[in-house]
């Protein structure tokens, strides 16, 4: 079925979020987009859409809210951080990419993430860009101009059947580790996230280390991972919905797995992450302890998350 994919301009005032958990890595964050084509079935950013008051179904990356002059607030930003006392260099890292995906198709049109990046090119700030696309390639006179940056491509799997149910509308992971290695080559520090790793679909011995091995020769500068994680109740409605659709026989296992809670168990993630730990020596890669991405709302406790009983009757059958 062909997608009908609708974008409406989003005004804002201010583009920089700020980011008051100590454990990330980055002051502030950036997302030109509200919702992602992508579609990612795990997304757990899905949940923002309800703070527009809309669905966080399918209309996540149907309906795409553009922040059409987001570019002109985030100098206004700068410009007075500037003028401060504690002067621009205060500001910290940003972090672009944290909720939507700045490469998402819209982009090539659109070119809002390219319009951020024109203004921060202009500033001394660490600037980070997490994306699956390789249409960040195209922003390469930019990132050569920036004095610190660095780029995270996201690649959970090489398993085609995973890849297309789970991420139906993202690029290949063949060409998104091409563009790791196009952007190492051109100077560019260039991480690989692994990730999410989904239980029982592309944590097997064999699938990691294919895609290790995948990994190792794009020549990244560095490779962390994540499991999946569930975040909030639209998450987890959306994914089990997917998942019941794709992988019916999986379902009771989840279901267990993430019973009252957004994570694995503990036994579980602690044996993948000694065979990715493994796999990376075998393959010359250095390991990186597991990374989180930021909750929704930093301060907020994350909301409780249904039982296995609830899982079945209100998302899977």
């Amino acid at each position: 079925m062909k997608r009908h994919v609708t974008y409406e301009p989003l005004s804002v005032k201010t583009m920089l979020g700020a980011v008051k958990a100590p454990s990330m890595p980055f002051e502030w964050s950036i997302n030109p987009y509200r919702g992602c084509q992508h579609g990612c079935a795990f997304c757990y950013a899905r949940a923002t859409h309800s703070y527009l008051g809309v669905e966080a179904d399918d209309t996540f990356q149907n309906r795409i809210f553009i922040k059409t002059e987001g570019h002109e607030a985030l100098r206004a930003q700068l410009e007075k951080k500037a003028r401060s006392r504690k002067g621009i260099r205060s500001i910290g890292r940003i972090a672009i990419g944290t909720a939507t995906d700045p490469y998402q198709q819209i982009e090539a049109n659109a070119k809002l993430t390219r319009a951020c990046l024109e203004v921060l090119a202009d500033y001394p700030i660490p600037v980070s860009i997490t994306t699956r696309s390789p249409l960040i390639v195209r922003d390469l006179d930019l990132l050569r101009r920036m004095p610190s940056v660095s780029v995270n491509m996201s690649v959970g799997t090489l398993r085609t059947d995973v890849w297309r149910n789970f991420e139906p509308s993202t690029p290949s992971p063949a060409k998104r580790l091409e563009t790791v290695r196009r952007l190492g080559e051109e100077g560019i520090a260039t991480n690989v996230f692994m990730a999410p790793i989904l239980p029982h679909l592309s944590d097997r011995p064999d699938d990691l280390d294919a895609l290790i091995e995948a990994v190792a020769s794009s020549a990244p500068r560095s490779v962390m991972h994540s499991m999946l994680r569930l975040s909030t109740r639209e998450v987890k409605v959306w994914f089990f919905r997917t998942l019941h659709e794709h992988y019916p026989h999986l379902t009771e296992t989840y279901a267990a797995m993430y019973n009252g809670t957004a994570y694995a168990p503990e036994p579980y993630r602690a044996q993948v992450k000694q065979t990715i730990r493994l796999l990376l020596e075998r393959h010359g890669l250095g390991f990186a302890e597991p990374f989180n991405r930021p909750p929704l709302a930093e301060a907020a406790a994350e909301p409780e998350q249904p039982s296995a009983p609830a899982v079945q009757q209100l998302y899977l059958f």
